[in-house]
């Protein structure tokens, strides 16, 4: 019989930012459910060690499985080689580590929830505020990835968590998202150290993949 929840990516899912033990998306989620949690993501995690790192270490009959991953490669592609042409080829990268991934995890017979990415500049493209250059074309892109991730889990039979659609008007038009605070006074600002999700914003990711859950 089906057991265990394994939450695969990045820091959307972990619960460092939003307070400590406990507190991060998914593991609401699993005391929620009251289910087992491995917890695989991991602070930084990029699409590429989402594939070769974590997808290796999922065992047996998962009953869930949610997958963030994406929003790593765009940041470290802005910073480093912020052309149009790199944002697309990274996009591309996202974009086939999403099928190995989603092709592997769909596999075990888990319910498999993949998770649109979030903006931290509402739309805006612009984190010169924080210290982060500005993505030309950046919701642009963003939209690309998205819909990318959308199309990935329709073909695999993946459930969609919209984590961008719920997070909007949630970060920079909402407060200072560089707040290293994971508790802020306002519980309309989801973000904390510029891209982390604090402890409002891991509640709000943890409801988006409740509300899948409960729709499916």
């Amino acid at each position: 019989m089906p057991s265990g929840y394994f939450a695969l990516g990045d820091s959307m899912s972990i619960d460092a930012y939003a307070g400590g033990p406990g507190l991060g998306a998914a593991s609401l989620l699993a005391d929620d459910l009251g289910i087992d949690l491995t917890m695989l993501a991991a602070d930084g995690a990029t699409s590429d060690d989402v594939v070769h790192r974590q997808l290796g270490q999922v065992h047996g009959r998962p009953a869930l499985i949610t997958l963030t991953m994406g929003g790593n490669d765009l940041l470290t592609t802005l910073v480093s080689a912020p052309a149009p042409a790199a944002l697309s080829a990274a996009v591309t990268r996202i974009a086939e580590n999403y099928e190995t991934a989603l092709m592997s995890l769909t596999a075990t017979g888990a319910r498999v929830i993949a998770t649109t990415v979030y903006d931290p500049s509402d739309g805006t493209g612009d984190l010169s505020l924080v210290g982060l250059p500005e993505m030309a074309g950046g919701a642009a892109v963003l939209d690309t990835l998205n819909t990318m991730i959308r199309e990935s889990a329709t073909r695999h039979g993946a459930a969609l968590a919209d984590v961008h659609a719920a997070f909007l008007g949630h970060g920079t038009s909402a407060g200072d998202i560089s707040s290293p605070d994971s508790h802020p006074a306002n519980r309309d600002l989801w973000f904390c150290g510029h891209i982390e999700p604090n402890a409002w914003g891991a509640r709000a990711i943890r409801d988006t993949w409740r509300r899948v859950l409960q729709s499916s």
